[in-house]
């Protein structure tokens, strides 16, 4: 990935759960270490029509080497 990129909302989710599986992170895990319920991210990968963006920023910062910079969302290496 290039050391910018701009991503849609959508693509929020999915990198979202394309991080957290390559962090070898489970759903329950995710949760846990984001103080949320495991539904919440579920909602926030598998439905990005659903507003959980604040809840996808964080987990690709938490599994990527990435911050995400809004509201363009701006993927920079970190």
């Amino acid at each position: 990935m290039r050391a910018k990129r701009i991503v849609t909302e959508e693509n929020l989710a999915t990198l979202a759960q394309e991080f957290r599986t390559a962090a070898g992170k489970n759903r329950a895990e995710a949760a846990r270490e984001m103080g949320v319920a495991r539904q919440a991210v579920i909602y926030a990968e598998d439905q990005p029509d659903k507003s959980f963006t604040k809840l996808r920023c964080r987990m690709i910062e938490a599994y990527s080497p990435y911050k995400v910079t809004g509201p363009v969302f701006l993927l920079e290496k970190k």
